[in-house]
């Protein structure tokens, strides 16, 4: 952190320098064609809307990472990613904070919310911009933790929430528990909707084939248990899983499989046909 040893200097000179990376990086993003929401500070709302919120606890004051701040719960105009000001509207606000930081005076605590390992600002957004600007690595913040149905492993822009989305409403219609809930992966998030209608289906026909109603929990138990591990089981050994996860694999078969033979069983036969024509 560069200093002349006049903090109104220094403060105006650390704005200016945080707003020309801002355009900047902006520009870079343009011409390397990114995605618009890479620099988008998320949106807490829209995170905990695609997660599904099951309750919160209050943790109080602790040090957390500066680089684990990724978003924000009313200010995502205001500030990028990176918490660098959007415009010079925020100016003297920022300056005032900078100057305060040179000078070594005791700056109030950060308020926000944390989500598995990220963190959401409520209340110093400011604060956490000049302490991205000073290059600090750890600032106070009184912590509210939020947990959620769906964990927020491998969000780091907007677009990410999509499959968190789907993949929430998969486990209300699949409402798998235990390890079950972890195997359970696909990389194409439409692949989530596909296989909640799967799923579905196979309990239809199993409620079919029983006579009574099952409710949803029981479905989704016995179809892990009684479909779909066996059924990996088979195609793992007959080599037919590939660089793709169990769960992608089981779907795509399972759809291959009636496309060509119009069945719902799973024996050396459909195998078989599967290894000539694996789509």
């Amino acid at each position: 952190m560069a200093s002349t040893g006049f903090s109104q200097s220094d403060a105006e000179n650390d704005f200016q320098r945080i707003r020309r990376r801002q355009v900047l990086s902006r520009l870079a993003a343009w011409l390397r064609r990114e995605p618009d929401d890479v620099s988008e500070i998320l949106p807490f709302d829209e995170v905990v809307a695609a997660l599904g919120p099951t309750g919160e606890r209050v943790l109080g004051l602790q040090m957390i990472d500066v680089d684990t701040i990724v978003g924000s719960v009313d200010r995502t105009e205001d500030f990028d990613r990176w918490f660098r000001p959007r415009s010079e509207h925020t100016r003297e606000r920022w300056e005032r904070l900078a100057r305060a930081q040179r000078r070594g005076e005791s700056i109030p605590p950060i308020e926000v919310f944390r989500i598995g390992e990220l963190h959401f600002v409520n209340d110093g957004h400011h604060r956490v911009s000049v302490a991205h600007a000073m290059g600090l690595r750890q600032i106070d913040a009184y912590v509210t933790q939020v947990t959620t149905r769906v964990d927020a492993t491998g969000i780091s822009r907007r677009g990410d929430l999509i499959t968190k989305d789907l993949r929430r409403v998969f486990l209300d219609r699949v409402p798998l528990t235990g390890p079950a809930l972890c195997t359970i992966m696909v990389t194409s998030a439409w692949s989530y909707a596909v296989l909640s209608e799967t799923v579905e289906a196979w309990g239809f026909r199993l409620m079919q084939q029983e006579s009574r109603y099952l409710d949803r929990e029981t479905v989704a138990r016995r179809w892990y248990g009684e479909e779909f591990r066996p059924v990996v089981r088979m195609l793992e050994h007959a080599g037919l899983v590939g660089d793709r996860t169990d769960a992608e694999a089981y779907l795509q078969l399972a759809c291959q499989r009636y496309r060509l033979m119009r069945t719902h069983r799973w024996d050396d036969e459909v195998l078989d046909r599967l290894r000539l024509d694996p789509g």
